[in-house]
């Protein structure tokens, strides 16, 4: 009998759909199976936790918060079990995969505090009586979940949501289905009522049938700009859906006068190759200054990101990079460099797929400078494009040439141009000295474009889980001292 991997209603039960399975990226090898959620076992979700929401958003705060209190001590006592599953399913290298549930556990404290901060109550008094701001849930949202942070991504959503007192039906990515398994145990150990979260698995026929029900409010999506677009025309023409899009990014590393070489190959390679380059935030373009300093920190770049190491994610040592999340994308992403190299780009550092039954690639680096017709697209590994220009206001326009707008860069000593770039980058998230990953969990995290829909993620996702209510109070039913001209009692 195949895993029970649906949660609904406070029951775990069986997909009714096809067979759903998952490989290990770093062997190719079958680890688990289930079945997927069709449209009626979606449609159960979706009842449950519509059924569930009024309750659920009367309980008083303070026990809304308990619960999510008692899921992190939950999440911080499995967290070596949690990354195992993580480290298995998506090839993430143990030390990153605990990195990634200790995350989750911390983000507990951080939303609770995000919501005092951006929601809650207030009053104050006016002429007329009271004048009082609450914010209320919205209803039931969908979260739907990426693979290359299994954990952390929905829960980013899931946590803030249920604190504001909303309802969820969660469908994780199909690459990482024990993932969300795991994480929605530990809710129920923690004691969430049934019908509040339910768990759907499955791949993109279950997420259609997810974003089409009826009794959605609003979708909480992290994911490819394709299916964020497609989420977006879905739900055109119905203001009274809340969407909240956080998509991919095709990310600019500006690098300007460097004096310390190494530290500045050192935050490119964090910039580039961390997580085998499945990060949204991960610089997919670097922007050089097309001179002898430029070239001398290309050439350490290509030397430094030449000895990474790949491998298993229980490996030891550990390696710096784990597979990408399967064979067929570790083979698109090689294809992906030679058709680059096709249109004229030249090959810096080859990408290499070590297996072609498994995720590994090596990483890779494409001069594109001399290029033409490369599309503005998120190449979702280790592969990075190298753009050479002469002035920093050509520097500027390159990093600029993308409708994304996640994250952005710049290694440079010069403060001039730190404040030039900090005004011009078009990106949400727009570091100086730093990773383009590097993102702060009490700062908002999103972007604009293609990245985004101007619903930030992270600390700000208590504005988009619930809506302000502004009412004008007084305790006694009076008449007022003076009437309005033309009114006669």
């Amino acid at each position: 009998m195949a895993n029970l991997s649906n949660y609904i209603n406070g029951d775990w039960i069986a997909g009714s759909g096809a067979e759903l399975v998952t490989i290990d990226p770093s062997s190719g090898r079958q680890t688990w199976s289930s079945n997927e959620s069709t449209a009626e076992d979606v449609a159960r979700a979706a009842q449950a936790a519509h059924d569930a929401f009024e309750a659920w958003a009367l309980t008083p705060l303070e026990e809304r918060i308990a619960i999510c209190t008692r899921f992190r001590d939950l999440l911080k006592e499995n967290a070596e079990e949690l990354a195992a599953i993580i480290a298995e399913e998506v090839g993430k290298p143990l030390w990153e995969a605990r990195t990634e549930a200790t995350t989750m556990a911390n983000k507990v404290d951080i939303s609770v505090q995000a919501y005092g901060e951006r929601t809650g109550e207030a009053a104050a008094k006016v002429a007329d009586g009271n004048a009082v701001l609450r914010h209320r849930p919205h209803g039931v949202f969908a979260v739907f979940g990426p693979y290359n942070f299994p954990g952390h991504l929905p829960n980013g959503h899931i946590v803030p949501a249920l604190i504001a007192g909303n309802t969820l039906v969660f469908k994780p990515s199909e690459y990482a289905p024990r993932t969300a398994v795991k994480t929605v145990q530990l809710w129920e150990q923690a004691g969430l009522p049934a019908g509040v979260l339910n768990l759907v698995n499955g791949g993109r026929d279950t997420g259609i049938a997810l974003g089409q029900n009826a009794l959605i409010d609003g979708v909480l999506f992290t994911g490819s700009s394709q299916t964020g677009a497609a989420l977006h025309k879905q739900f055109g023409g119905q203001p009274g859906k809340m969407l909240a899009l956080e998509m991919g990014g095709n990310n600019p590393l500006v690098v300007w006068d460097v004096k310390n070489i190494d530290a500045a190959v050192h935050h490119a390679v964090m910039s580039a190759f961390i997580s085998a380059g499945q990060r949204c935030t991960c610089a997919r373009r670097l922007v050089v200054q097309d001179n002898e300093q430029g070239q001398a920190f290309i050439a350490r770049l290509v030397e430094v990101a030449s000895k990474l190491q790949v491998g298993a994610s229980k490996a030891e040592p550990q390696p710096f990079m784990g597979p990408v999340v399967s064979a067929a994308v570790a083979a698109r992403l090689v294809q992906a460099q030679a058709e680059m190299a096709a249109k004229g780009g030249k090959v810096l550092l080859q990408m290499r797929q070590v297996d072609p039954n498994a995720g590994f690639v090596t990483a890779g680096i494409v001069d594109v400078t001399d290029a033409t017709g490369i599309p503005d697209e998120e190449w979702f590994g280790p592969l990075l494009q190298v753009i050479r220009v002469k002035t920093f206001d050509e520097a500027l326009r390159a990093a600029n040439a993308t409708e994304f707008g996640l994250a952005a860069a710049l290694l440079s000593p010069s403060e001039e141009l730190w404040k030039r770039f900090a005004v011009r980058a078009r990106a949400g998230i727009v570091n100086w000295n730093r990773p383009t990953t590097g993102a702060a969990s009490s700062a908002p995290f999103g972007g604009v474009g293609k990245s985004g829909n101007h619903r930030p993620s992270a600390y700000y996702a208590a504005d988009y889980c619930a809506y302000p209510v502004a009412s004008i109070e007084t305790a006694e039913l009076d008449m007022p001292a003076k009437l309005s001209p033309g009114l006669v009692f």
